[in-house]
């Protein structure tokens, strides 16, 4: 019985390094890691765990952004309807929304939503001086340290105005998007259900705002449907990060 247990865990390694070393040679090519994985999954596991590791692979991903909040009123309704729902989303905070709710903040950790930074007062970047951008960031970014006890990476810049040497300034990662739904605009849910079906793909990074009821309910009808035919939620750095 130990040799055979000695045996196994043989295999195993041998499994994960020669899995290491086809992600290695072939970061850019996929179909050479989705077989490596699928290699990996056949000799520890046989064939059903390779079909599991297939469905991961194949199932598109995107990303549910929320900007603006957090909002007393509904982002804690929003967040109450993906815990039921199992869903990560990523949240892009104001410095001056989170005043009075921390609470929601750190229920936003709590619950393993990425937390990103919005500026302090919605200021469009490259409209102000470089010092007064940066106060903006750490400020808001200093904000959640104090309440989750981790530094944001992620910086959602207002209207998506990103200098290119602010990076330089603060060491954050700027995110966009592929979808601006325009909740904020028409605050009609099937409007915003539109331009999402209309509109999305695989990788797609979709734009909402967390501070209307509309939102709200868009947000999870979106998450049912999207669900329903196969695609997964993640937190838009699982789109970013390889």
């Amino acid at each position: 019985m130990k040799k055979r247990k000695r045996k196994f865990e043989s295999c195993m390694i041998c499994a994960v390094i020669l899995f290491a070393a086809f992600a290695v040679l072939s970061r850019t090519d996929n179909a050479v890691i989705q077989e490596a994985g699928i290699s990996v999954a056949k000799i520890i596991a046989g064939e059903g765990m390779q079909r599991l590791v297939k469905e991961d692979q194949d199932r598109p991903q995107i990303a549910l952004t929320f900007d603006d909040g957090p909002d007393e009123e509904y982002t804690e309704k929003l967040l109450d309807g993906l815990k039921e729902r199992g869903i990560k989303a990523s949240f892009f905070l104001l410095g001056k929304s989170i005043e009075g709710n921390e609470h929601i903040v750190k229920r936003m950790h709590r619950e393993g939503h990425l937390i990103g930074n919005h500026t302090y007062n919605h200021v469009q970047l490259d409209k102000i001086s470089e010092t007064r951008a940066r106060e903006e960031i750490l400020k808001t970014n200093n904000r959640i340290y104090e309440i989750t006890g981790e530094y944001p990476v992620y910086m959602r810049p207002p209207y998506g105005a990103w200098k290119k040497d602010t990076e330089f300034c603060v060491e954050m990662i700027p995110v966009f998007w592929t979808i601006d739904t325009l909740d904020w605009k028409t605050q009609n849910v099937q409007d915003v259900l539109q331009r999402a079906r209309k509109n999305i793909k695989n990788g797609s990074v979709i734009l909402m705002h967390d501070e209307y009821e509309t939102t709200v309910e868009a947000a999870l009808a979106l998450v049912d449907e999207f669900t329903e035919q196969g695609w997964e939620f993640v937190t838009v750095d699982r789109l970013i990060l390889p």
